[in-house]
């Protein structure tokens, strides 16, 4: 209950007022965690009503937010684009991670700690929040500029991380003698081979199974298969001793090229915001202010050593690799924070008794604080950048849009779709086509249509389709009920933009006009112009004179529509 009204009251509220989302979660968290507001219930028993007693209760939940968050970025990634993105994942990626992790192990050792623990939270604070960043940056739409582009690209490599991370940790916690480098070396091999299981029983299973699930036309059936793809490959990596947040990922890379990914991504998103929101919340449970209070000049000492170790390694890599000055101090401000994989992290290195409590205390507040501060480096990175961009200009990557825009959406891929589609490519416009019959779907994609499975008369859809950039819709199906349904929902949305829709005759489209398309065009009324048409020109009166005739009939019927 205090989540739910953290989530559906408060911060809806405090975001009213201009207050970021992520941080008022963050904030929350820390107030009515047991570190804040819960560590004084006994001398204030009432508290136990709006405090969170057990973080334990609700961790398990907010893990899923980060499942639910990597599922929807490889959804939106897909294969060709992760590998067009290989030289800065593996490239820049993996040597921000090597280099900054090498130096603040070598830092924590200089601090006092023993190797084996300075190594584990030396890997632990090289990560950033992937969770905090791509939402800063879906928010923004930013996600395909240069900038969104690169630190993906280092987010990406850091997820990839968090594998070695927690089996060196075991081999630690198992054998402190044994031979680490090999160990590890076979442990990854193992995580790969897992890794491939996963995506050979992907490639064979997914694509049958929501095509089963779609011909049923059941939308409670279909949420549920989703739910079951999501937390079933999170399930399968955590039984080899993954991240679930890894399954997930993969699981949505082979959904991304899909014909249903827009649809699943409608399902997922409303799941996604939700539980990000209570995984933030227990990140902010992390923060412990009594810590804090006792030794503060300790902890922004630790954070401001770990914001200038992650800037002073990232920005010259972003340069190496071909980003201009702006765009790689912008990135290298937005990835500066700790993440929450140095929770797992750390958090398994204090489970296999190889990191301290007291330093496990001190590390986590720093980094809670630090990822609570993630908005206003964004903020300070962007606004840096604008400075800089005025008087530097360097090379930058080619852009990959991630959002279309000005696009035409077509709705119904049969005969007259089909014709519609035709025309606008043939025109070299830019479209997106979508079915409700998955048979139909899955047919033309075999023919090499891309062609999405989904239902239009869902508001979540059409925003995967990109209705709120979209410059027309054209609506080619035949259901009253389905049309008139789309047609209240899109003028909710877009008042301004451009709808045609087939009618089956003169009082059909006039109810359509009534609805509020901008354009209808009867079958009947269609027919008998061009059996005009035909006629006219096959008793001799010459082209221009007929198609003109035609138009000016056409426009006159539309006025009396109208």
């Amino acid at each position: 209950m205090v989540v739910l009204a953290t989530a559906g009251v408060i911060v809806p509220m405090v975001s009213r007022l201009g207050a970021n989302p992520i941080i008022s979660y963050l904030v929350l968290g820390a107030l009515l965690g047991p570190l804040g507001l819960g560590s004084v219930m006994d001398q204030m028993p009432f508290l136990y009503w709006i405090t969170i007693v057990e973080p334990k209760n609700v961790a398990g939940i907010a893990e899923f937010g980060v499942v639910f968050l990597l599922f929807l970025i490889g959804l939106q990634l897909s294969l060709s684009r992760l590998l067009a993105l290989r030289r800065l994942v593996f490239g820049l990626g993996g040597l921000q991670v090597v280099i900054t992790a090498a130096t603040l192990t070598f830092m924590a050792v200089s601090f006092g700690l023993d190797t084996q623990q300075a190594l584990v939270v030396g890997l632990s604070l090289a990560l950033s929040s992937t969770a905090t960043v791509v939402e800063l940056l879906s928010a923004k739409r930013r996600m395909s500029t240069t900038t969104g582009r690169a630190a993906f690209s280092v987010l990406l490599a850091q997820d990839l991380a968090v594998v070695p991370l927690l089996l060196l940790v075991g081999i630690l916690a198992s054998d402190t003698s044994a031979n680490v480098a090999a160990n590890l070396g076979i442990a990854l091999l193992q995580a790969a081979a897992s890794l491939g299981i996963i995506v050979l029983f992907g490639r064979v299973f997914l694509r049958s199974l929501f095509h089963l699930v779609g011909s049923l036309d059941s939308s409670e059936v279909f949420l549920a298969a989703v739910l079951f793809i999501v937390v079933g490959a999170g399930f399968a990596a955590a039984i080899f001793g993954l991240p679930m947040a890894l399954g997930a990922f993969v699981a949505g890379i082979l959904l991304s090229e899909t014909e249903y990914r827009k649809a699943v991504e409608a399902i997922v998103e409303p799941f996604k915001g939700l539980l990000l929101g209570v995984f933030f919340f227990t990140v902010g449970m992390s923060i412990d202010i009594i810590e804090f209070v006792k030794a503060p000049g300790f902890i922004i000492s630790l954070l401001c050593l770990l914001l200038v170790v992650k800037i002073i390694v990232l920005a010259p890599l972003a340069r190496l690799f071909g980003l201009a000055l702006p765009k790689a101090v912008e990135m290298t401000m937005l990835l500066a924070a700790g993440g929450e994989f140095a929770f797992v992290g750390v958090g398994a290195g204090v489970a296999a008794g190889i990191v301290s409590p007291h330093v496990s205390g001190l590390i986590l507040t720093t980094v809670a604080i630090s990822m609570a501060l993630t908005p206003l480096l964004a903020m300070a990175g962007e606004n840096l950048a604008k400075k800089i961009s005025k008087t530097e200009h360097g090379p930058e990557l080619d852009e990959i849009p991630d959002v279309m825009t000005g696009h035409a959406i077509v709705i119904g891929y049969g005969r007259v779709g089909r014709v519609v589609a035709g025309m606008l490519e043939r025109h070299g416009l830019a479209y997106v086509t979508v079915d409700a019959d998955p048979a139909l779907v899955s047919r033309e994609r075999r023919k090499g249509n891309a062609v999405f499975y989904g239902d239009a008369v869902n508001s979540g859809f059409l925003r995967t389709c990109g209705i709120s950039e979209a410059s027309a819709l054209i609506v080619t199906i035949n259901d009253d009920h389905a049309t008139d349904r789309m047609i209240e929902i899109v003028r909710a949305a877009r008042p301004d933009l451009p709808i045609v829709a087939r009618a089956r005759d003169a009082t059909h489209a006039r109810h359509l006009y009534a609805m509020g398309v901008t354009d209808a065009v009867p079958e009947t009324i269609e027919a008998s112009l061009q059996l005009s048409e035909a006629t006219l020109i096959s008793m001799g009166i010459p082209m221009g004179k007929v198609v003109a005739s035609i138009h000016e009939r056409r426009d006159q019927f539309r006025q009396e529509l109208q």
